[in-house]
């Protein structure tokens, strides 16, 4: 009974070193190579289009706390002009 125990656990070890050998060994070439280095521009990708939804999110929150939310599209020329008249040197002479 002992000897098929070590039997068994042995070929499993086998099994699982020869698995883990071909991994190692495929992740080495320039296909294996190439898939961890786009696997790894998507990731960072990802994580870059998270922290901006989160950035935006945050700044939009912070505007309407400080009531900085505007009511609708800007348009050019659509801020009001200052009604004070104010004189200039040459109308004080006059």
């Amino acid at each position: 009974m002992a000897r098929t125990f070590w039997f068994v656990a042995g070929a499993g070890a086998g099994a699982y070193a020869l698995t883990r050998a071909r991994r190692v060994a495929e992740s080495l070439t320039a296909d294996g190579l190439r898939d961890r280095l786009s696997g790894l521009a998507v990731g960072a990708r990802m994580f870059r289009d998270e922290v901006a939804a989160g950035q935006a999110e945050k700044e939009t929150e912070l505007r309407e706390r400080l009531g900085m939310v505007p009511t609708g599209i800007p348009e050019l020329g659509s801020q009001p002009r200052s009604t004070s008249t104010r004189t200039t040197d040459t109308e004080e002479d006059t």
